[in-house]
């Protein structure tokens, strides 16, 4: 039952987070990627793991950025410093990956 709810909400998420879909189809690209390319099992488990990462941050921006605007419309720096925090998760994450990403490609 509890495996349903979480799938009905990621569903749900999906459908509304524009950041999210895009993540997904980076995360289809890359994955696909990995599996096609002549990549060892360790490159193309971090690029995998990478991309699961990446996609985790995302979700817990989003969360911050709900909780941050379901808790005051008022404008405030805590807020904006708490999304500025999560966003730049999402961006060290990507960073991350694309540097797995080059150095495997690179040698």
């Amino acid at each position: 039952m509890a495996r349903g709810l979480v799938l009905a909400r990621l569903a749900g998420l999906l459908a509304n987070e524009q950041s999210l879909q895009q993540w997904i189809w980076a995360n289809i690209v890359s994955g696909g990627l990995a599996l096609i390319l002549d990549l060892n099992g360790g490159e193309r488990t971090l690029i995998l793991a990478l991309g699961i990462l990446m996609l985790a941050a995302e979700l817990m921006n989003t969360a911050v950025e709900r909780a941050v605007n379901h808790t005051s419309t008022e404008q405030s720096d805590l807020a904006r410093r708490a999304k500025d925090l999560a966003s730049s998760a999402v961006a060290v994450t990507a960073s991350a990956a694309g540097m797995a990403w080059v150095a495997i490609l690179v040698g």
